[in-house]
């Protein structure tokens, strides 16, 4: 929002909400009816909707590749990060389609000669770049340097540099009162070319993805267009900008005010004089060599929505099922052959604590194929290669996420599952009233130690299988503190373990009030609206770290797993151990360092539910 809103601020249709889609509803069934069933065969007018969908993912596409660039490290413009307001104030950048579209729509029944266009013509092609280098350019630039004038500026144009580091969708991001400006310039080639009678439906798609080409490429935060471009072809310099160029009006202000074609600030004195420095240091810039890296994978197909790399919006709320994803079921089956092809872990996120780089990367394989026999051995080999990859990199510690697994023996690089601070996590989740505790759910490394540490401290654990029973029991030796470890069919406890396992049944017995704490990496199925759930093991960021745009799978922003904490707290102690298969680090050391890093616990709920 700008810092003080000027009238037109807001979209017209911002009270819909996400269902501000609905309003192109009438026009695409109106156009569809008239050329599938009525004799009215205007293709141009029927395309007009998939040019507006070829548009959302045209822009979808920038925003991946860009986050995965940037996460990488390589070309990177600026060290800064983004964090959840910029999202949120960038989560509505299709409302332009949907005003363009309109428009479109509305153009097409009521400008002569704006509908049956033809596919193609040669001369409206070429009459459209003509008209965009003079006239379109030229006004641009001065409309832009009016915005920056500080009565505008307040009012509009300081809502789109609120973001110093830019992504591809930033470029849309603008008051309701610019985009019609806007689209008043980009107009002028689309209107002359329909009067004039050149006009075809290549043309107008064309000019649109051409301005949203530009738009995303300059706006990216970093730098990729090859410096030969310009060697041998220096003119171009003048008639294309670099996503560099373009970053430096978003630190600077006051230079680079140009569209697409720097031209005009060569002309007008208003280049920014670190603009060829900033290229070249941008393209000369190597990878990022991670010091900590999270190994991650996918969990369910509709996941790949909720990474970094996928959609911004969904990927800074928890992950939870939605009904309408069933509608992106053809690209979810797309985007599933694409990792199945791919088949190779890839980096999804980056961020920086104190001195500490941080990375995440993500295995391309799903919860249900690690629970096939016949798929362990590609997994188990995806796992190997990102830790030997880990290994050369120099990275200092490999923390294991979800249900990754992996051994150490004779690497410099730290693999570390976490599960001391799993542990800690749950202990301090127990109400501090709490004598009886129940088990429920698979037995793991996490669950046998909580298990013992609470018979330790005093506390009755009550198993109600036997066969869990048995094997705790087995795994306590001849420890006195077994004794607190009782077989009981009783489900009156009113503070839960509960692990990956947990049945609907088992839930439905627990008492009102119960109070559900998960000990695994999974959070179970909320049906009790009379219990509380407690949320899986897992610490509150500090302020300090940097670059936190997403939430971890289905944790709430800025709050990430134990699994996650207990490698970034491992780095920065630089304990020269692994953890990982049968060994487990000082629980309450981990936990303490945790503490003094400033991660916090988070609250047990008791007041609200779900």
């Amino acid at each position: 929002m700008a810092s003080r809103p000027g009238i037109l601020t807001d979209w017209p249709w911002k009270p819909l909400g996400s269902f501000k889609h609905v309003i192109l509803v009438p026009w695409v069934i109106h156009n569809t009816y008239s050329f599938m069933v009525k004799d009215e065969k205007d293709l141009s007018g029927f395309l007009i909707f998939p040019v507006l969908l070829w548009r959302a993912l045209h822009n979808q596409l920038w925003i991946s590749l860009s986050r995965y660039r940037t996460a990488k490290g390589n070309n990177r413009i600026i060290d800064r990060g983004i964090e959840f307001d910029q999202v949120d104030r960038e989560s509505s950048w299709d409302d332009q389609i949907l005003f363009n579209g309109i428009l479109m729509y509305v153009g097409s029944k009521t400008i002569p000669g704006a509908s049956h266009l033809p596919m193609w013509r040669l001369d409206g092609v070429i009459l459209t770049a003509l008209i965009h280098m003079g006239p379109v350019e030229f006004l641009y630039y001065w409309l832009h340097r009016l915005l920056h004038h500080h009565y505008l500026y307040s009012r509009y144009h300081s809502h789109h540099h609120s973001s110093i580091v830019t992504e591809p969708i930033t470029s849309v991001i603008h008051p309701f009162a610019e985009h019609i400006s806007y689209f008043t310039l980009f107009a002028i080639p689309l209107i002359t070319t329909i009067t004039t009678g050149t006009a075809s439906a290549a043309s107008l798609a064309g000019y649109l993805t051409y301005i949203d080409l530009m738009n995303n490429m300059g706006h990216c935060n970093f730098e990729f267009i090859p410096k030969w471009l310009f060697t041998i072809s220096p003119p171009l310099k003048y008639l294309m900008y670099t996503p560099s160029f373009h970053s430096l009006h978003h630190t600077q202000f006051r230079t680079n005010y140009s569209l697409f074609m720097p031209i005009y600030d060569y002309i007008y004195g208003t280049v920014d004089s670190s603009s060829d420095t900033l290229y070249e240091n941008s393209l000369r810039r190597p990878e990022e060599a991670p010091d900590v890296v999270h190994l991650t994978h996918l969990t369910t197909p509709d996941s790949i929505y909720h990474l970094r790399l996928g959609l911004a919006h969904m990927a800074s709320t928890p992950q939870k099922s939605k009904w309408y994803m069933w509608l992106m079921w053809p690209v979810t089956m797309w985007t599933m052959m694409l990792t199945w092809i791919y088949g190779r872990t890839f980096v999804v996120e980056r961020n920086r604590f104190h001195k500490l780089r941080l990375q995440t990367w993500t295995i391309p394989k799903y919860n249900v194929q690690y629970n096939l026999q016949w798929q362990k051995v590609s997994i188990n080999a995806l796992i190997e290669e990102a830790v030997l990859e880990a290994e050369e990199k120099g990275v200092k510690v490999l923390s294991l996420g979800l249900l990754n697994q992996a051994s150490a023996s004779r690497l410099k690089t730290k693999v570390v599952d976490g599960s001391s601070l799993a542990v800690a996590a749950v202990l301090n989740s127990i109400p501090k009233a709490a004598t009886q505790v129940l088990h429920r759910g698979n037995i793991s490394k996490v669950a046998s130690a909580v298990v013992l540490n609470l018979c330790q401290r005093g506390i009755q654990v009550a198993v109600p299988s036997e066969d869990d029973y048995k094997k705790l029991k087995k795994s306590f030796g001849i420890r006195s503190d077994r004794n607190n470890l009782i077989l009981s069919k009783s489900y009156s406890i009113k503070t839960w373990l509960v692990g990956d396992g947990l049945k609907e049944e088992d839930q439905k017995k627990a008492a009102e009030g119960t109070l559900f704490i998960p000990f695994s990496q999974f959070p179970p199925k909320k049906l009790r609206r009379d219990c509380f759930y407690h949320s899986i093991p897992a610490m509150a960021a500090p302020a300090s770290l940097e670059n936190v745009d997403s939430c971890e799978n289905w944790l709430p922003r800025r709050v990430m797993s134990a699994w996650r904490v207990a490698g970034i707290v491992h780095a920065l102690e630089g304990w020269d151990e692994h953890e990982c298969g049968y060994t487990m680090s000082d629980i309450d050391k981990v936990w303490q360092a945790s503490i003094q890093h400033g991660f916090k616990p988070l609250a047990v709920a008791t007041h609200s539910k779900f």
